[in-house]
């Protein structure tokens, strides 16, 4: 159990505070809003001798990621971090890090896309980026920031995994705010962490083709087996939270609960604004409404068998989104778990909101307001679509 101090730090720094305990070997980044904290920070240990660590500033995201795709492959332990644009900007350099089994970690400060140009929080950038591969992990404030980033080093290098690791935290609502957490001490993390070695780092002195071109024939197998391992790594996942909660006392689950016991109507949500979402909870079981909230924790790979187990006995699901899918289903969560509950014969009704976008706040009154909502239209059907907080 940890026996630190508490101490007042906002969510970049804590990331990157468990990064130089993780005592990385290579950082490549590049600055954008709101995630150019992280890096900053990072910048400044190398640069005072805090982190014995190569520090590659490079002159796009593009180029960070690309740096990232060597460090790692070379057996060095290797973070990053970028958030909205930058993340578009790296996209097709991600699925080149899942494909060859890079075990780089990414902080993801979300932000929304443009246009309009927005620098401020959603979940769009993360939704485009789903199906690159990586594994995926919400953070809802500045302590599970640096948890989580700590427990993203220990998942991605396991050998029996070998996957790129993101950890998002939404832009400016963590990465910016001040809170209070608990860090854990050297002693204490390197006998979480081991230290990195890869099972096939690259060597100058023997070799060998990466990322080679594939004929059709060998492409569907190589996917086929990229997805596989990927899925294959839900039991390490939660090993590693177990694992974590022994050493700091914080648990962390693919789908953590916050009141449902007895729940006929449940909240799901991803983020920060979850905390917000546990307030609106706590006024209507006040007001004896049986209500209760779910949070996906990690993202990718899907929990499927947590989710569906999470909502068995709830009426109505409602779901938040953080991002649109112009003219397409409902938004990307709420289709997700659709699908995830589609083929089960006992599922609530669900009902799905977008709102949140591009940084606008959402109170606990439009939680209750979902929830309320949510139950009409769960039962009588409704829009596809259903905007939560749009002026006018």
């Amino acid at each position: 159990m940890n026996k630190t101090a508490m101490t007042g730090m906002e969510g970049s720094l804590a990331m990157a505070e468990a990064v130089r305990l993780a005592n990385v070997d290579v950082v490549a980044a590049y600055p954008i809003t709101p995630q150019t904290h992280i890096v900053e920070r990072l910048a400044e240990m190398v640069a005072n001798g805090e982190l014995n660590a190569a520090y590659i500033p490079v002159e796009s995201e593009h180029s960070a990621m690309s740096a990232c795709l060597g460090s790692s492959a070379a057996g060095a332990r290797t973070f990053t971090a970028t958030a909205g644009q930058g993340l578009e900007l790296m996209h097709e350099v991600l699925y080149v890090a899942s494909g060859l089994r890079l075990p780089i970690v990414m902080g993801v400060a979300n932000r929304a896309l443009s246009c309009p140009l927005s620098v401020w929080g959603d979940h769009s950038d993360v939704m485009s980026v789903r199906d690159t591969g990586w594994i995926q992990i919400f953070a809802e404030n500045g302590q599970q920031a640096f948890d989580l980033t700590l427990c993203g080093f220990r998942i991605g290098e396991n050998e029996k995994v070998l996957f790129p690791v993101m950890v998002h935290i939404d832009g400016f609502h963590v990465s910016h705010v001040v809170e209070p957490l608990y860090l854990l001490e050297q002693k204490q993390v390197d006998s979480f962490l081991p230290p990195f070695k890869h099972p096939f780092p690259l060597d100058p002195d023997n070799p060998v083709t990466v990322g080679a071109f594939a004929v059709p024939i060998l492409y569907t197998e190589a996917r086929k087996s990229m997805e596989n391992a990927l899925r294959s790594t839900r039991p390490f996942i939660s090993y590693v939270f177990d694992e974590f909660a022994k050493l700091s006392g914080r648990q962390y689950k693919p789908v953590e609960h916050y009141r449902t016991e007895d729940a006929d109507t449940l909240l799901l949500t991803m983020g920060s604004y979850s905390e917000i979402a546990m307030e609106a909870v706590d006024q209507l079981r006040d007001c004896g409404e049986k209500v209760g909230l779910i949070r996906i924790r990690l993202w990718r790979p899907f929990p499927f068998g947590e989710l569906r187990q999470a909502v068995e006995n709830c009426q109505t699901l409602v779901v938040l989104d953080r991002c649109i899918s112009p003219a397409g289903p409902p938004g990307p969560v709420c289709s997700e778990v659709k699908a995830a509950l589609y083929s089960q014969k006992k599922r609530p009704n669900v009902a799905g909101f977008i709102g949140g976008l591009g940084g606008r706040d959402l109170y606990v009154p439009e939680f209750i307001q979902m929830v309320e909502r949510g139950r009409v239209i769960a039962a009588q059907g409704g829009e596809e679509i259903e905007m939560i907080g749009v002026r006018g």
